[in-house]
């Protein structure tokens, strides 16, 4: 039973879920045309979410477009991707077990079905491979999905995040050319494409010399509107039996800058302190932030441990609003070195996904950390 009316570290569903409804649209569209997608944002901005409520309103509005999610987060070697492909495939397509079991037995006459069942008496099924067999061939573990679409005369659409760890494979470029070849070819097969790491996406997916360039669809997840954080959070304090004005949600919101994960734990918080049927006000919101800041100073603290001298400058500069971080009166004031330094701290920075660059503009992902730097650290 949820205790709270907002929802924070995991993906949120139903109710708990807040507008985006152009991106929702966007890629309903795409997922009931088949047409394959790539989702790129920063971390915690809700790319999950979206993806899931998306499959949600696609399975109830199309029984014949069959989805399937796969969190690729442990799988660390394309042998593990592959094991891990194939089991959700054959089990989000199948209607039952004896599905399961004629597919694995037909498409994957090599692996070895191992059924198991749940508490709730949900059948679960997992494939395990036989890799030193000589003649199993991962190209059909890849063709799978479109084989089951057609002997189920149905549209399969197949969710994979944090793609990006095949980045970190033993042969990532030819593991990525194998995909690109295998799924550039089906035809009742899309796929959507997505993860946290948005610099090693963004790689992937617009270097003209790596396999995924110009996969799909590219959608650039933006923040959500303050107006519409705000309009949500009201109701969700009103539905709950307690009350926030449309001001004083959208202070909540802009505090944290709109950032999707510390706007439903800021909410929460502030909720928390707020009395049954009392008045959520500012100053709870402020006490509420700095609970969190300081719940996290010993993690901000480990982050700052694993910076140089040179990268924290460029960070205050940020923090202090520097436009021209490479002029020689920035170097000089902020000790960042060359300008040619000034090149090496963002790339840095960017792979450690501290700060985003987006239009030249340069900001910290991290709006409590930020916050944090600027009242704490450096003060």
């Amino acid at each position: 039973m949820k205790t709270t009316p907002f929802v924070f570290g995991r993906t949120v569903e139903g109710n708990d879920f807040t507008d985006r409804q152009n991106e929702r649209e966007h890629l309903t569209n795409n997922f009931l045309s088949l047409t394959n997608t790539t989702i790129i944002s920063p971390r915690r901005w809700g790319k999950s979410s979206l993806v899931k409520k998306v499959a949600e309103d696609v399975r109830r509005r199309d029984k014949k477009t069959k989805i399937v999610l796969i969190d690729l987060f442990n799988a660390r070697s394309e042998q593990q991707f592959l094991e891990q492909f194939a089991s959700a495939v054959t089990t989000a397509v199948s209607d039952k077990l004896d599905d399961c079991l004629e597919f694995a037995r037909t498409f994957l006459s090599h692996l070895q079905p191992q059924i198991s069942f749940s508490p709730d008496a949900q059948t679960k099924i997992t494939l395990t491979a036989n890799w030193n067999n000589a003649g199993l061939e991962p190209d059909a573990i890849l063709d799978l999905p479109e084989k089951l679409a057609e002997s189920k005369h149905a549209r399969v659409v197949i969710c994979l995040d944090e793609f990006q760890n095949i980045g970190s494979y033993a042969e990532p470029l030819a593991f990525q050319k194998k995909l690109r070849a295998h799924w550039q070819t089906h035809q009742q097969v899309c796929y959507c494409l997505y993860g946290s790491k948005r610099h090693m996406l963004l790689e992937l997916f617009s270097d003209p010399s790596l396999p995924f360039y110009r996969f799909g669809d590219l959608m650039l997840l933006e923040k959500i509107q303050n107006a519409e954080w705000a309009t949500f959070i009201v109701k969700q304090f009103k539905n709950s039996g307690k009350h926030i004005s449309l001001d004083t949600a959208k202070y909540l919101a802009d505090l944290v800058e709109n950032h999707s994960y510390y706007v439903q734990q800021l909410a929460q918080q502030a909720w928390l302190r707020t009395a049954n049927a009392g008045q959520c006000d500012q100053t709870t919101i402020d006490t509420s932030f700095d609970a969190i800041k300081d719940q996290l100073s010993l993690l901000f603290a480990s982050m700052v441990d694993g910076l140089t001298a040179r990268q924290l400058n460029f960070l205050r500069a940020v923090i202090d609003g520097v436009q021209s971080l490479s002029s020689a009166q920035t170097l000089r004031s902020y000790d960042l070195g060359t300008s040619a330094n000034v090149g090496r701290i963002k790339g840095a920075l960017l792979k450690n996904e501290i700060i985003d660059i987006t239009d030249r503009h340069i900001e910290i992902l991290d709006p409590v950390f930020k916050h944090w730097l600027e009242t704490d650290y450096f003060a």
